[in-house]
Order: C-alpha cells, then structure tokens, then sequence
C-alpha cells in the first residue's frame, strides 16, 4: 500500500470517525508551507508541504506526517516536527495508517496513542485555560474572499498578534523582512478586531462588547498610507478614514466618523490652533478616542525620528499599540524594542530566502579612480571654497563638494553594467544629486523616451507619487529608472525591481536592510537582483548584525514631559549643510582617464559569501555532468558536431539559450563564450572575452593559410567576436559565405571546392580552443 493508498483506505476514514471534517468548524487540510528557494529558469527547490494540518475554530492545532503503510510511522517523525515548529501547532503526529505517533511541541512529551483525538480534545490539549477573547476571534474566519490565503508566517503572526491581546497586552512587536506582506497582517488583524467587535472599554470585562473598535494605520510616507487604505478596502467606504491635511482644511476639522483611520507621522504632528500657533491634528482627538494603533515602520530608519511616533502613542496611551518593523540592529533601537518588548513574532530576511518568499541576490563591487579626490591648482573652482590637501571622501560627495564629471563616469558605468530594460532603483546623496543623476542617467540611456529615468523624492511632491505608482505597475515600462535619496528606502512595493544601484554610504544597518528589501519581492522570471554597489555597502553583510540574532535592548529612557520637544541632532545620514558646496570642474582629458574595476560576489541567504559555482548551484541546480574534465569539454568544443550534441544535452537538463544566457549575466560574461562560462562554473577558470580568445589564437589560426582563407577567417572570427559562438555551428557556414562573398558560387571561385571550406572552417576551431 502507497502513501496515496495509505492515505484514502486508513487515514482519512480515522480522521473523519473522530470527528475531523463532521465537527462544525472542523476540517483537515493539506498545506504547501513554502514552496521551496527559487533555482532559476521557472524552477524552485523542494517544497515543504504537510499531509494534513487539523484545523478547528479558524485554527491549526497539529501537523500531520503521513508515510506509506509498508513504512514505519517513525519515518515521518523528523518532518512532523519541522512542519509543527513552522506552522506553530502544540502538536505534530507521525502516521502510517496503522501507528499514530504523537509529539506535543511544548512540553517535549511524545509517544504512540491509540487514536486520533476529536476536534475538541484537541482544542482543550492545546488551550488549557478558557479565554473569552481568545474564542472570539477563533469564531471569526480570515478575511480571503475565497482567493486570499495567508502565508504560514503571516498566519503565525496573526496569530501571536491576536493572542497577545487576549492575553491583556497592549505593546506588541511583529518583526518581518521587508517584502513579507506586514500590510496584509495588519488588515487581517484590524478585521479580526472590528468583527469580534473588540475595543479596550469592554476588553477586560466579563460582558458581551458593546461597540467596534477605533483603528489608526501609521505610516511615515503618503504612498504608504494609501498602499494600507487600498488593502483595507473590504471594510467599505464607510468604515475607512483617510487623515490628510487637505481633508482637516476641507472639512475644519480632523475626521472621528469611521472604524479604520489611516495617516502619516508628519500630517498628525502638524496642525495649527486658532491663534496660528503650532498644535498637533493628533491632538484634536481624545486620549482614549483609538483602540488600536497599528505603526508601519516603527523605528528610527522608517520615521527619521523616534521622538515623532513616540510623541503620538505617549499621548494615545490607552490604546492597545502594534509596531510592525522589518528586522531592526536593537542595540541602534533600544527604545524601540524596550516600549514594545520583545516581538511576538519574528521572520527573518534569511528565512524568506530560504522558504522561496523573497528573491535571492548577487552583489557587485565597484570602484572606481576618483572615489577620493584631492584638487590640484588645473582643476576649475565653479563656487564653494576648496581645501587643499584634502582628501574628500564619499561622505563629502554630492553633500559638500560635487564633481559633475566623475557622476557622469559612474553612470556610464553601471548603465553599461545593466539590461538597460530592466526597473532599476537608485540611492543618490541628497534630492539634489538624485535629479543630477535622473539627467545623467536619461542622456546615457538607449531608449527614445523622455521618461525614461524619473526622480521621485519629497521635493516631487504629487508628480513623484504618480510616477511612482506607474513604475510600480508590472504592465508599464516607463519609467524604467527612478532616482530617490531617501524616500523609496522603506516600504514601497514594486515587485520587478531588477537592480539597485548604491551612489550614497549607507551608514545604518537598518536602513540597508531596507534598500535590499526593495529588490527581494517576487515576480515572474525574476530568479535574483543585483545590488550595484559604488560605496561599500556590502560591507555591512560582514557585520554580525546582518541577519543573525539581534541583542539584547537596553533599558527604556525616562519619557520626556508632555509637550516638551526633543532635540534633533544631525543623524548619521544628514550632516549640516555647508554654508556653499563646493563645485569643481576637472581639467579638460582627466576624465578620459578615469578607470574602475568591478567584481561579483555571491551572497547565500545569510549574508555570508559564496563562490559564483555554488551560487549557480543554488539558483538552476548543478551543471549536468556532460564533460569529465577541462580536456574533455575542450575537445567537445572544438568541433562543431559534438558541441551542437552537448548544448542539446545542456537543454535537455533545462540549461536551454535563456537559462544560459542568465547565467553570462550573473558571472559578467555576456562577451565571453559559452566555452568559458562553463570552463568558469565546473572549473572555476576566469573566462575570456571572445575578443580577448581571438586574438589571442589569431597567428596559429591564420598560420600556414593562403591568403583568400585568411580573408575568409578573419571574417568569421569579426562575426564570432560581434555575435557569438552561434556564428560557428555548422549550418550557419552557408550564411556567413553569403554575408562574404553573395552566392555560394563565388565563395567556391573564392575558396576552392565544398569540402575545402567545410574543412577550413571546422579545423580553425580546434585552433581557436586550443589549451594555451
């Protein structure tokens, strides 16, 4: 009896005769808990999926790992409990339809039982203290719509979220990578919340509730709040606010008449009283007015400035307060993690990675000869004053002195590192240097639209928002390219960013958490992104605060009196402006000299480096084992039949033209030939350009030919350098005589019989792969 077999004629009939699937609210189910790391070329890696999850009262109480019945029941044991520690069931049972094996994650009690246990013996094992609050919202289903299924750490964080309010806590922290969906937990948890009609004048009584709850989502960008409203549209018109500045003017006053508000930092701390001094909006409502306040990006890399959320949720004090945040270094946010505590739920960047929810990537090193400047007397003060002798350093670039020249070198150079098609985000220094660097950018591109590279920053105001909101749009394609500082750092979803070009230092480790996350999100045959990075940012992946266990906080400050402003001073990223920037001009030819170097460095989900060959490994799986050794694949090579046999065998084991082509790429060999890019992978040998190997083999090729083949030979090898090493199979040789000489006719006048120049053109080859 098979799995399937043991599955329909044992399991199934047990778990229904004990109530699962007859039990109202009861049912089991099959769940597909990641669907494995993304290998490239459509492809993932195994899935992980339990047999059967119970699931009772909107909840999963258990896993279940079902093997064949000719199999023992302690086969399943290992995967029952990875798929529990995962799905955060109390318990996990191992079966093979005749054995039922029990394991209760919390205490570490396991054994074999009798039995399956009925859908409420369940609920009382896992539960064993009654909670009125807790039942509430089991009562309440997820809010799908039928095509909505939450992912299993979305369902966990829910989860904790929801429990620890049943618990009576009033500060929780929810702690995911960015691109994990906090949006869509935040809806499930405020729909859960208004339907149990839950609000904190009835949460700790023992009555029935007598009203919906108040909710305020808030955000620290505009494009946020509205991603956040838009989310939240199954509670209707009616139930969601919109908190803006034009709205508070429109109508004189903030509005109170919904269940669901949405607003940003900077709109609550604003606000006039009606003498014109400074008064908060948030202000406007009473202490007590919101039950719940959800903060998007609770911490200092996402608001700037703790001090501006910690002003409002100090005065809404009362209210039961969630920050959500993507992975933060605590020991640079104390405060935030000492006002919340430590966070119900937590799942990492490396996790999501792993899990195939986020999107691998590659990192490549740039540096170039005028990272540093010193002036000298021929170089041209524009304005500002210029210290001489000094080293002005990338903190100092686009800030306090700017050298147009050496923007416009840099951006050449990752414009002709990039698929110039390809949605592509980039980190300028100031709002200034970002649209110095849209102008730069749309005079290097090849496309023809005058849109083509957008800045959006604070200073773009509602123009920025649209060109945003039609960049994320999957179907646009213009614009291809957007410049920001700072505001496209946290929280904006724009899943087919292919490229992030780092042209600023990125001092905090959160912030540059933040910057990967805008290229993690999944999308349709994107296999990884490329961050381009000009400063050392990748540097940080060296830092243990990476992705690794974050420390311990420190304790909370004493809260400064009400009213009572905290100073600001400059934060790491925002050094005071100098009185004038310094502008230089170089001398006329310095540019012509500028030179850079680049490298490629893989990076495995933990941050932690890899070479190209095991990167390749992780993404299409290892290269078939078509050759033995560098002699063997040379010797394939060489000959234009049994290299069309092995790039078919290479197709075969999905390696096919695009597959391949992705692979030129992610090395930095699209100019090299396929010959050396697998030389490169399975021997780690760095590859030649194809112009480089030409040239390299033209005096043995040429040698000993008369000189209308060398005529003939030197043409092939223009064609093989431009286009490839498609230019050499055997059926492309009736083409290249006709791009030659016109008609086979006179390429046989030319060059002597069919098979004279069949055999000049195969035996070249051997000479063109010939061992060095």
């Amino acid at each position: 009896m098979n799995e399937a077999e043991t599955r329909a004629e044992l399991i199934d009939p047990a778990l229904h005769a004990a109530g699962w699937g007859v039990v109202p609210d009861s049912r089991t189910r099959r769940e597909v808990i990641a669907p494995g790391r993304i290998m490239g070329g459509g492809r993932r890696a195994s899935a992980k999926a339990a047999d059967y999850v119970l699931v009772y009262r909107n909840t999963k109480l258990a896993a279940v790992e079902a093997k064949a019945g000719a199999k023992s029941y302690t086969e399943g044991v290992a995967q029952a409990k990875d798929y529990a520690a995962c799905l955060q069931t109390r318990f996990a049972f191992a079966t093979n339809g005749t054995a039922i094996y029990r394991i209760d994650m919390q205490t570490g009690a396991e054994g074999l039982v009798e039995r399956w246990p009925t859908p409420d013996e369940l609920w009382a094992q896992t539960f064993a203290e009654s909670n009125c609050w807790r039942d509430r919202f089991a009562a309440v289903p997820l809010q799908t719509d039928g095509r909505f299924e939450p992912r299993y750490y979305q369902y966990n964080a829910i989860q904790r979220t929801l429990d620890a309010i049943a618990d009576g806590r009033d500060r929780i922290l929810l702690t995911l990578a960015t691109g994990t969906g906090k949006t869509v937990i935040a809806f499930q948890i405020a729909w859960k919340l208004f339907q149990t009609r839950w609000n904190i004048s009835d949460w700790k009584t023992d009555g029935e509730p007598t009203r919906r709850p108040r909710i305020l989502f808030l955000a620290d960008r505009n494009i946020l709040a509205d991603q956040a409203y838009n989310s939240f549209d199954a509670f209707g018109d009616d139930a969601r606010a919109r908190i803006s500045p034009g709205e508070i003017r429109k109508k004189g006053a903030v509005p109170k008449n919904a269940s669901v508000f949405f607003t940003i930092f900077q709109t609550f701390m604003s606000g006039t009283d009606e003498k014109g001094d400074p008064a908060p909006w948030f202000g406007e409502y009473p202490p007590d007015f919101f039950d719940c306040i959800i903060i998007d990006e609770c911490h200092r890399g996402g608001a700037k400035d703790e001090s501006e959320w910690r002003a409002i949720l100090e005065y809404f004090a009362p209210a039961v307060q969630i920050g959500l945040t993507a992975t933060p270094r605590r020991k640079a946010n104390a405060d935030t993690y000492a006002y919340f505590g430590e966070p119900v739920y937590t799942y990492s960047l490396k996790q999501g990675i792993n899990d195939g929810y986020l999107t691998p990537f590659k990192v490549r090193q740039i540096g170039t000869t005028i990272d540093e400047y010193v002036w000298t007397s021929d170089d041209q003060i524009v304005s500002g004053t210029v210290e001489e002798g000094r080293r002005y350093t990338e903190r100092d670039f686009n800030r306090s002195i700017e050298i147009r020249e050496r923007e416009a070198y840099r951006v050449r150079t990752f414009m002709d590192m990039i698929d110039q098609r390809e949605k592509t985000l980039v980190f300028c220094a100031t709002q200034e240097h970002a649209g110095i660097v849209r102008d730069l950018i749309n005079q290097a591109k090849t496309s023809a639209n005058p849109h083509y590279c957008v800045r959006v920053t604070a200073n773009d105001g509602a123009i920025g928002e649209q060109w945003l909101r039609t960049f994320q749009d999957n179907d646009k394609t213009i614009p291809t390219i957007l410049t920001t500082s700072q505001k496209l750092s946290t929280g904006v979803d724009a899943r087919n960013v292919r490229n992030i070009v780092l042209l600023r230092p990125i001092n905090s480790m959160i912030e540059f958490k933040q910057i990967i996350g805008r290229g993690t999100r999944l999308y349709d045959g994107k296999d990884y992104f490329t961050i381009l990075d000009f400063v050392k940012a990748y540097e940080h992946f060296n830092d243990p605060e990476w992705d690794g266990e974050p420390l311990a906080p420190d304790a909370l400050g004493e809260p400064r009196p009400k009213g009572e402003p905290e100073p600001k001073a400059p934060g790491p990223d925002e050094p005071e402006p100098p009185k004038k920037k310094l502008v230089i001009k170089l001398a006329d030819g310095k540019e012509r000299t500028f030179q850079h170097i680049s490298g490629t460095t893989f990076w495995d989900a933990s941050g932690k480096p890899i070479s190209a060959q095991q990167f390749v490994e992780q993404l299409f799986g290892k290269l078939p084992e078509l050759f033995r050794d560098e002699d063997e694949l040379r010797r394939i090579w060489s000959d234009p039949d049994t290299r069309k046999a092995l790039i078919e065998g290479l197709a075969e084991r999905g390696f096919a033209g695009e597959q391949l082509g992705q692979i030129r790429r992610m090395i930095d060999a699209e100019a090299s030939d396929l010959f050396d890019v697998l030389r490169y992978i399975a021997f780690t040998r760095a590859p030649l350009k194809r112009a480089e190997r030409a040239e390299a083999r033209r005096a043995d090729i040429l040698a000993r030919r008369d000189t209308k083949q060398v005529e003939f030979l030197e043409f092939v090898l223009s064609q093989y350098v431009e286009q490839g090493e498609a230019e050499l199979a055997a059926e492309k040789l009736p083409d290249l005589l006709g791009l030659k000489y016109g008609t086979p006719a006179d390429a046989v006048q030319r060059l002597g019989s069919v098979s004279d120049i069949r055999q000049t053109f195969r035996g070249f080859q051997h000479e063109l792969y010939k061992r060095d």
